[in-house]
């Protein structure tokens, strides 16, 4: 789908625990639909990357400045007129509500799997900080959207691609 026939909302967040696949959805998304991509991890402060490599959880302390860093970013590329796409693991409904706080209208998109093929995924991995003994903390912490949040659930279990036609044509659909 061209990005010209891309319906409001402007910015998506793509969702989930580690391994889950945001990043790399996050970069078909904008290739194909033409969305800018912010990389989350990219806005942590040093100390929550020595931390999480380190094997430690983030506590809320460590993650309302790195939300707040991000709820400014969406503002700015929202008032310039961009789409985005940002992987946020948005793990909490706090977290998520901090986020919408923005004036930027947002989708939250929860890229959810299996425990066993995330943490397939993870021992796979050799270019990330998070190591696989965090999934369980995640998949802990994590609480799936409510019913008054704008957004939906989409299985990893097809290749990025695929995942993204999904996420667009239910974007559409909720538009």
């Amino acid at each position: 789908m061209p990005k010209a026939e891309l319906l409001p909302p402007a910015h998506l967040v793509l969702m989930g625990v580690c391994g889950c696949g945001k990043t790399t959805v996050a970069k078909v998304l904008a290739k194909q639909f033409g969305f800018e991509l912010g990389e989350a991890d990219d806005f942590h402060p040093a100390e929550n990357i020595m931390k999480m490599s380190n094997g430690q959880p983030l506590t809320d302390e460590d993650r309302w400045p790195w939300l707040e860093i991000l709820s400014d970013w969406l503002n700015r590329e929202d008032k310039a007129g961009k789409r985005t796409v940002i992987t946020c693991s948005a793990l909490k409904r706090t977290y998520r509500d901090k986020l919408q706080s923005t004036n930027a209208p947002l989708v939250f998109v929860h890229l959810d799997g299996t425990r066993e093929l995330l943490l397939q995924r993870l021992r796979a991995r050799t270019d990330h900080f998070m190591p696989a003994t965090m999934l369980d903390s995640q998949l802990n912490t994590l609480e799936p959207l409510q019913e008054d949040e704008k957004g939906f659930v989409v299985d990893i279990g097809a290749s990025p691609e695929d995942i993204a036609k999904t996420i667009m044509e239910k974007l559409n659909a909720v538009a």
